[in-house]
């Protein structure tokens, strides 16, 4: 399974996308804080699908998307927090995003237990 076909790696590959260019406004001081922690936790996403996806198996692949939600997990978190801090304003959208994601990962993880 080609990784680069899948619809839950472009759409995480966007998601880290505008991530990054949402965190570019934040406070500098929070450079080696909370923007780098949100960083870690995009970029997470869609690596672990691709890696899943390298490693030949169902069950690795499985196992790899369910990493990919933890970080999705994480991200929401910090987001909410960043929001908390007053570092962005209307995350309502972004987290419908996240929210779409996690669906289509879902679904990619029901698909693969089928297979």
């Amino acid at each position: 399974m080609d990784h680069k076909e899948l619809d839950a790696w472009k759409v995480a590959v966007d998601l880290s996308v505008e991530i990054y260019s949402l965190t570019q406004s934040f406070p500098k001081e929070e450079n080696f804080g909370l923007v780098q922690q949100i960083r870690r936790s995009t970029i997470s996403i869609p690596s672990n699908i691709a890696e899943g996806c390298a490693r030949g198996s169902s069950k690795e692949t499985i196992n790899f998307l369910y990493v990919s939600l933890g970080s999705l997990a994480e991200l929401e978190t910090q987001i909410i927090i960043a929001s908390k801090l007053g570092f962005v304003n209307g995350i309502d959208e972004l987290l419908k995003k996240l929210n779409k994601l996690k669906q289509v990962i879902l679904g990619l993880i029901r698909y693969l237990k089928t297979v």
